[in-house]
């Protein structure tokens, strides 16, 4: 197995965990009512459990994708961050209720099948 397809898990946890930080800003953004730029709301708002949850989110994607570079080249892993559109339309319809038109899921599997076509020049 190469080095990039071994990097594969790696990337798509980092994928996921990009798209649920996006999911948990939005839970603590309605949990606060909304963004206010004023310094004493802006500091309630960084201690909603909503966005720390977000921004822990993102520090460990950070971790997961140092590791994933780590066994892949750059110009193979980068173009699986795309698939964080399908996993943040799921994400937003399971857990905030929110609605995806159509013709969105058709543009969501144009994206799928571009990646899994630029992952496929992976294997040698």
């Amino acid at each position: 197995m190469t080095p990039n397809l071994k990097a594969i898990p790696l990337i798509l946890l980092g994928v996921l965990l990009n798209a649920a930080a996006q999911v948990f800003l939005k839970k603590g953004l309605q949990a606060a009512g909304g963004l206010a730029w004023e310094p004493g709301a802006l500091v309630g708002l960084l201690i909603q459990p909503g966005i720390l949850g977000g921004l822990a989110c993102y520090a460990v994607s950070v971790v997961v994708w140092l590791g994933a570079l780590s066994l892949a080249e750059v110009n193979f892993a980068y173009p699986f961050l795309a698939l964080g559109f399908l996993a943040n339309a799921l994400m937003a319809r399971t857990f905030l209720g929110e609605q995806v038109p159509g013709l969105r899921w058709v543009a969501l599997a144009v994206i799928v099948a571009g990646v899994a076509l630029q992952a496929w020049t992976g294997r040698r």
